[in-house]
């Protein structure tokens, strides 16, 4: 009797790691046992914790996407083979929410997070590849630059004096030089690895997709040949969400998924609806029937996430239809 109850407590126990990741710490909660330890958030610390929880079966590891904070302590548990939960935080927070959690200290939301992971069973999946990593640093990069080359060249036009006229022409010059430096580099890395290079040519040879959408897709997508079109729309935030209670049925509207992706496809969306016969058609048929410019173009958004999807999945370079 006294060993059946034991061997239970540690089974349920050691199912779920749960952690809260900041710039500094790692708290770690196993449920339901309630432990807690503090970890710093260093190599040193990665070794500590791995020490901690050897010889425990682990079945998942559950942490919040912290943006640069998580990325180190990812690649190192992946690494060490342990199971990777990587959970949206507005999911965590809106988890703690329905629990009635007001207040908000580390530990408790490593606490929360553990009754997440144990109830909702989120899914495992592997810690990105380093050259994903990397690819994905790389485009974060080069997106503050363009952010900073917008804000340049609308302060250019209200300058006044010769000197700070000058300062940001050499300004714009800069940002344009590092832009190249890091498109090149972003293209050098895709090229040194063939699955990277062959999903680079997949995409670009949609039209409407040119290299500077794919790098981002690549990057901000690795998802993309695993997915259904349903799942891939949703997750590049253009999917359009019902809202329906009662009688009462309201327009549908895309939210949530990646800003990233959303922004990445403006331009190539632009670009199809113009050059891409299908996606042309989809255009001229909505905004024939009535409907706003904006959202026909989403919704050739929604078409070339999912032909991307569709065809890095096939492995295949698309393909004109013949009449």
């Amino acid at each position: 009797m006294n060993g059946r109850p034991d061997k239970q407590r540690v089974a349920f126990g050691a199912r779920l790691r749960i952690w809260d990741v900041s710039k500094d710490t790692l708290d770690l909660h196993l449920h339901p046992l309630g432990a807690h330890r503090r970890f710093a958030n260093t190599p040193e610390g990665f070794r500590a914790i791995l020490e901690w929880i050897a010889g425990r079966p682990v079945a998942r590891l559950v942490f919040e996407a912290t943006g640069p904070y998580h990325r180190a302590f990812e690649r190192a548990m992946g690494e060490a083979g342990l199971p990777l939960c990587k959970v949206n935080p507005r999911q965590a927070k809106r988890f703690g929410e329905a629990l009635g959690q007001l207040a908000k200290t580390d530990r408790m939301d490593a606490a929360m997070l553990a009754r997440f992971g144990a109830l909702l069973e989120p899914k495992v999946r592997p810690a990105p590849a380093r050259i994903l990593c990397d690819l994905k640093a790389l485009n974060v990069a080069r997106s503050a630059l363009v952010k900073d080359r917008t804000a340049a060249k609308n302060r250019e036009k209200s300058l006044q004096g010769p000197l700070l006229k000058r300062q940001c022409r050499e300004r714009l010059t800069q940002i344009l030089r590092h832009l190249k430096a890091l498109e090149a580099e972003m293209l050098a890395l895709i090229e040194s690895d063939q699955d990277l290079a062959r999903r680079f040519a997949i995409l670009t040879s949609i039209p409407g997709l040119g290299p500077k959408a794919a790098c981002a897709l690549i990057a901000d997508m690795p998802e993309l040949g695993t997915l259904n079109g349903q799942t891939a729309a949703a997750l590049s935030g253009t999917a359009p969400m019902t809202r329906q209670s009662g009688r009462k049925t309201g327009k549908a509207f895309v939210t949530g998924g990646r800003a990233q992706v959303r922004h990445a496809l403006d331009m190539p969306a632009l670009v199809a609806a113009r050059f891409n016969p299908d996606c042309k058609a989809i255009y001229q048929r909505l905004t024939n029937a009535g409907k706003p410019p904006k959202l026909a173009l989403t919704a050739i958004m929604r078409k070339l996430i999912i032909l991307a999807n569709a065809l890095i999945r096939d492995d295949r370079i698309w393909q004109p239809r013949h009449t």
